[in-house]
């Protein structure tokens, strides 16, 4: 089951990479089919990038739903373009033809492919 691309917010816990500790956090997304993508402004200096890049397992609740997932770096330029537009549209109402931002355009996509079927909260 895809998730609810019209929910606001998703929300990613990653392994902490010396911690070893769950970390969640709050973050814009897009979805395309099973895939969730996200943009990271600070590169992948940003504590929840570093921690997916040591452990690429992670959760990830959208809505009521929820997936052990794998994430991983976008590196197709195709997929980079569709991740851009599908986050740029959804917050920054940007339509075909006309600039994105410097978020939109330079931040670093990460793409969560998600399994088919969601996990039941406390049996995954």
């Amino acid at each position: 089951m895809a998730p609810d691309a019209q929910e606001a917010y998703c929300y990613l816990t990653t392994t902490g990479r010396t911690s070893g500790r769950p970390h969640t956090i709050e973050i814009w997304f897009g979805a395309s089919e099973n895939t969730l993508y996200l943009l990271s402004g600070g590169g992948d200096r940003s504590d929840w990038v570093a921690n997916l890049l040591r452990t690429p397992a992670v959760h990830l609740r959208v809505g009521s739903q929820e997936w052990e997932a794998t994430a991983r770096m976008v590196t197709r330029p195709e997929e980079e373009a569709r991740a851009r537009r599908l986050l740029a549209a959804k917050y920054q109402d940007w339509r075909e033809g006309r600039p994105m931002s410097d978020w939109a355009s330079t931040a670093l996509p990460i793409a969560v492919d998600l399994p088919a079927f969601p996990v039941v909260p406390g049996l995954g």
